[in-house]
């Protein structure tokens, strides 16, 4: 008889475990009242734990370098299986347009080349030369030609559809109480939600704004490869797609709101139009904004809390980056294992989450 296992939560995080738990051949039910929304809907989809690494942040560098080379070959795995094209970005530049900013690149630049991982420090004329649409005001750029980026909506398509191949169940139903579920084990993978599923796990609601814009005939083209940057103290982004830039993100405490302000979309037109001055041409299509599960450290919760629940949750803004090696970690302790990349993200290191 197959071993069974409920996974509670339809974004990537669930949607990933479910699948590949079941290609290792459990009997899966993933619940979910909405599957595939949420913050994975939101996101943004850069893949980019380089450019974004800070000393004393060796944790979090190790476990982003650890799921970012997992990518290619999960997203190939999708592609295959789905008949998608997940990338849409495979490098990314993150600029400085100010000297506290230059200074900061070049502190990133050190302390990552000093892990193992490599960023390239560009001067102006490099970067106007590589990206020629962004601003005269950029300083200096850092290089990341390792990070990439993914179409986040075709990823859970993907995913969903791979899954379901796989043979994983999808109930549209909402889990109030683990208790009513029957199979061998669970996993929990329900973004803010899961604190009420099991009490105790630091996990907050985090609001983010983000803007999707259509390209247009005769626009200046989008970028080939993520931009990000810091304009007047906000971290910005832009991120290629298909048809045209996803463009993000504010960061708010705002419990769960979910409602787009005037505020927030004012202040990611003017970020956006501070690294690229053009982007103004492009269509608005859509502005919309999710709830981030945030926890105290910036690191996720994955690992046993009980010998029969598995959490994996609290991702933040790094669940799409994080997805590849959250999956292997999770499978690997249903099935009696530790992935030991994985081994800061255990939610032992906060009290009151193991029962």
């Amino acid at each position: 008889m197959a071993r069974s296992v409920s996974v509670v939560g339809g974004g990537v995080i669930g949607l990933s475990i479910a699948w590949r738990a079941a290609r290792n051949g459990w009997s899966v039910r993933l619940y979910d009242p909405s599957i595939g929304s949420g913050a994975s809907w939101v996101a943004g989809g850069m893949l980019a734990p380089l450019s974004e690494g800070w000393p004393g942040e060796e944790s979090v560098l190790e476990l982003g370098s650890a799921s970012l080379d997992r990518w290619p070959e999960f997203g190939k795995e999708l592609e295959a299986g789905a008949g998608v094209e997940l990338f849409t970005s495979e490098s990314s530049l993150t600029v400085a347009l100010d000297g506290a900013d230059a200074e900061d690149l070049r502190t990133i630049a050190e302390w990552v080349g000093a892990q193992g991982r490599e960023l390239q420090i560009l001067g102006r004329a490099e970067v106007r030369a590589l990206e020629p649409m962004l601003g005269r005001g950029v300083r200096l750029g850092l290089l990341a030609v390792d990070e990439l980026a993914v179409d986040n909506r075709l990823l859970l398509q993907a995913l969903q559809r791979c899954a379901v191949d796989a043979g994983v169940e999808l109930i549209g139903e909402a889990v109030h109480s683990l208790d009513r579920l029957s199979t061998d084990q669970i996993v929990v993978t329900a973004g803010i939600a899961s604190p009420a599923l099991w009490p105790g796990l630091p996990v907050r609601p985090v609001k983010g704004e983000i803007l999707r814009l259509r390209s247009r005939p005769g626009v200046t083209p989008a970028p080939g490869r993520t931009i990000r940057g810091s304009v007047h103290g906000r971290p910005a982004y832009l991120v290629p797609r298909a048809d045209g830039i996803v463009v993000g993100a504010t960061q708010y405490e705002s419990g769960n709101d979910t409602q787009v302000t005037v505020a927030g979309v004012r202040d990611l037109i003017a970020d956006a139009e501070a690294l690229m001055p053009a982007i103004g041409e492009y269509e608005l299509r859509e502005t919309s904004a999710g709830l981030r599960p945030m926890t105290p450290d910036n690191l996720p919760l994955i690992g046993r809390v009980s010998d029969r629940v598995v959490v994996a949750t609290g991702h933040g803004r790094n669940g799409i980056l994080l997805t590849p090696v959250t999956a292997d970690a999770t499978v690997a302790l249903l099935e009696g294992s530790a992935l030991v990349e994985a081994k800061a993200a255990d939610p032992e290191r906060f009290e009151k989450v193991a029962r």
